[in-house]
């Protein structure tokens, strides 16, 4: 009787969870913890590519170079899906593991805040929004009267009252990933602290950013990321942006599903200060401030700022500063304005130390290019 009381308890208790917890939880707890391949539980909106790709060449010397052992070793322990370097406008190097492959989707997760960011130029370069310094109460009424503008949503600096953590099932980040309402969660907030002083890493400054570009230019972050983005890059594949829910609101911190090569064309884009085939896609002088460190912030261990733009990370390596777009589970965009090259990693994991506020495999990453860029300089 007891053994039988011990199997029924838990039981019933999964039972009553499933029954009465919300559901952003039953879905955290089913599906445990993010991965790349989310989109499949998620609802996603097209970003649609245009009819004509615009396909990478490839060198002659495509593939000819081999990555040391020593680096291989350290690049697989993290689980690597595709690996690809572009350098001087041509596909120079890429491999795939486990089932995927050039026209693998992957998850983003963090890489899709420096693509709103690139949207937000554009918005900006268009008169959609009057100026970065606009307050973002002007957008979203909800947020009215209140001190943030669109700036400090970019620097990471608008005093959001919001609570990055992972591993909390409670926190506002699970609920704003696996809940069915974003809207009415970033509504539900407020600017606590005064913009303008503190960088704190925040997805809901990227939330509200893509809710004022919907607001702005009247079309959904998709449709506006496909008419200015995906189809001026020439891209090979739709993308996919997850949303909240059923003909909800994309996941714009975190969800803009695509391959590896589409994915290097934001960095060539970022390389070539904002041109695409000649064409200015992103106004220049955004790009430039976007690129630059804040350092008139300091971090919540106070830190001078020098490593992040407008949501784009900043690198120190070899003598330049690396921009590069970053996710949690390992997927980078890194571009190498000096070796007119971009490096993009994607994968299921990152390395858990950081050195200064990057990432320990960022580093690995850098070596790698290097090495490739080396073995494959003119």
């Amino acid at each position: 009787m007891k053994k039988a009381r011990v199997v029924i308890i838990p039981v019933v208790v999964i039972l009553l969870f499933y029954l009465f917890a919300p559901t952003y939880l039953r879905k955290a707890f089913t599906y445990f913890t993010p991965d790349i391949d989310d989109y499949t539980v998620f609802e996603n909106r097209e970003v649609r590519a245009g009819f004509e790709e615009e396909p990478w060449t490839k060198r002659a010397d495509f593939n000819r170079v081999s990555l040391p052992d020593t680096l291989l070793e350290k690049i697989n322990s993290l689980e690597p899906v595709a690996l690809l370097l572009i350098k001087d406008g041509s596909l120079v190097f890429e491999k795939y593991w486990e089932e995927y492959g050039p026209s693998s989707y992957s998850n983003s997760f963090s890489v899709a805040k420096s693509i709103v960011s690139l949207l937000i130029g554009i918005a900006v370069q268009e008169g959609k929004i009057n100026s970065l310094d606009d307050p973002i109460g002007q957008y979203l009424p909800a947020y009215k009267g209140q001190p943030a503008s669109i700036r400090h949503l970019l620097m990471m600096s608008s005093g959001l009252d919001w609570n990055e953590s992972y591993s909390s099932p409670a926190s506002v980040t699970t609920k704003a990933y696996y809940g069915d309402n974003l809207r009415e969660l970033l509504n539900s907030l407020s600017i606590v602290d005064i913009p303008g002083e503190v960088w704190n890493y925040q997805s809901g400054n990227t939330q509200l950013l893509a809710m004022i570009l919907e607001k702005a230019t009247g079309l959904s972050l998709s449709e506006y990321a496909s008419q200015r983005l995906w189809k001026p890059l020439g891209a090979s594949e739709n993308a996919l942006w997850s949303l909240d829910e059923p003909d909800g609101i994309e996941k714009a911190y975190c969800c803009f599903n695509s391959n590896a090569r589409d994915f290097a064309r934001i960095g060539q884009l970022v390389l070539d200060s904002g041109q695409w085939q000649g064409r200015q896609v992103v106004p220049k002088p955004y790009l430039r401030k976007a690129l630059s460190p804040q350092t008139q912030l300091i971090d919540e261990e106070g830190h001078q700022v020098d490593y992040y733009g407008y949501h784009w990370w900043l690198i120190p390596y070899n003598g330049e500063l690396i921009p590069y777009a970053r996710g949690i589970l390992g997927q980078y965009i890194f571009v190498f304005p000096r070796e007119r090259a971009v490096l993009v990693r994607l994968g299921h994991e990152r390395d858990s130390e950081y050195i200064n506020a990057h990432p320990a495999d960022a580093y690995l990453y850098l070596e790698t290019a290097r090495y490739l860029m080396e073995h494959y300089s003119n």
